[in-house]
């Protein structure tokens, strides 16, 4: 998390600065939300008795569920979108819930947990905790439709969505465990129905991790050379953004998502201009990054970040081992939450 943000690409040193502040934000309270019953800001040294007794969560996913719902609102803005986000792994229910109560829209929905950090610490608790919520995505989330525990459905859902809306972009991102399922692999010849004279679109975002919850992936060990002509014969033109440096992966995946976008407008502009209406080629995105981004490396001399093991809680024994307790503590501060939230523990102004 120490990368200096550097990188050359379309944003702005301080486009890029507020991106990966908003990403790190999201991160903490995803973490945050896995393993803290109390002292959510860090303001005392942690301690056994401010972490939850029993941990269940998703970590593995959710930082590419966070760096993707940051880079779709820059969109937004940028494009003048209306837009859908579908979340294929609702697994990382952590994430979704992370960026709802940073945006506000949790807040709204239930005043008793506020921006602040008397919210933030009822956000903590109550996830996937007696009398609280799942640790999927589930109704109680806003924009929910589904529980997330179901995969294999995302891609049907997003052209579902799109169709007969022609104002209606839906970005959809597909795990890749979920695009193992016969419900998911059946889903991406939807773009057959799709009219970009009278629907919207579709961007799919099918995000390479490398593993789904004990092993490797089918979709992320072939060559990649494979994986785009599969795509390239589901009617699609796929574009790559893979690495592990956040200030580049930031740069190449707001400029993939400017041409994937600029790209939709067009093949919607001459659609709509009378011309004949043809299959398009349309775009979609192969995200690349490290399962479990950002968090622990090393846990046991064993490697976590990008491997199975990071799928849901990376460090077990927090209240039982000081290792992994003081682990917890350097991994939560690495995303450096005295600049992200202000002294009440609301998100800071700029955020």
């Amino acid at each position: 998390m120490d990368t200096a943000l550097d990188a050359q690409g379309p944003l702005t040193e301080d486009e890029l600065r507020l991106l990966d502040a908003y990403w790190r934000a999201a991160n903490y309270l995803t973490v945050g939300q896995i393993y803290l019953l109390d002292n959510p800001l860090l303001r005392q040294p942690l301690t056994a008795e401010h972490l939850k007794p029993r941990l269940l969560g998703h970590w593995g996913t959710s930082p590419g569920l966070n760096l993707l719902y940051a880079h779709l609102n820059r969109a937004i803005v940028a494009h003048d979108l209306n837009a859908m986000f579908i979340t294929g792994p609702g697994h990382g229910g952590p994430a979704i819930v992370a960026n709802t109560w940073l945006e506000g829209t949790w807040s709204d929905r239930y005043h008793d947990v506020g921006r602040d950090e008397a919210g933030m610490a009822r956000l903590f608790r109550q996830f996937s905790f007696p009398g609280g919520i799942p640790s999927h995505v589930a109704a109680e989330v806003p924009g929910s439709i589904h529980e997330g525990g179901e995969l294999g459905y995302a891609l049907s859902h997003a052209y579902g969505a799109a169709f007969d809306q022609p104002d209606l972009l839906v970005a959809c991102v597909i795990g890749d465990g979920e695009a193992e399922t016969g419900p998911l692999a059946g889903s991406w010849l939807s773009n057959v129905f799709l009219n970009p004279a009278r629907d919207g679109a579709v961007l799919p975002i099918l995000h390479l991790n490398g593993y789904k919850i004990a092993g490797p992936t089918v979709l992320s060990r072939i060559p990649e050379a494979d994986l785009l002509e599969l795509m390239r014969g589901n009617g699609y033109r796929p574009y790559v953004v893979a690495g592990d440096d956040p200030a580049q992966v930031h740069q190449m995946l707001a400029a993939t998502l400017d041409r994937a976008l600029d790209e939709i407008a067009t093949i919607q502009r001459m659609a709509r201009a009378g011309g004949p209406v043809e299959r398009p080629r349309w775009p979609m995105i192969i995200l690349r990054t490290p399962k479990g981004w950002t968090g622990p490396r090393e846990v046991d001399g064993k490697p976590v970040e990008g491997t199975y093991r990071s799928h849901q809680v990376p460090l077990a024994e927090v209240r039982t081992n000081p290792a992994h307790l003081a682990e917890l503590e350097r991994w939560l501060r690495s995303y450096r939450p005295e600049e992200l939230f202000d002294a009440a523990g609301a998100p800071v102004a700029e955020l």
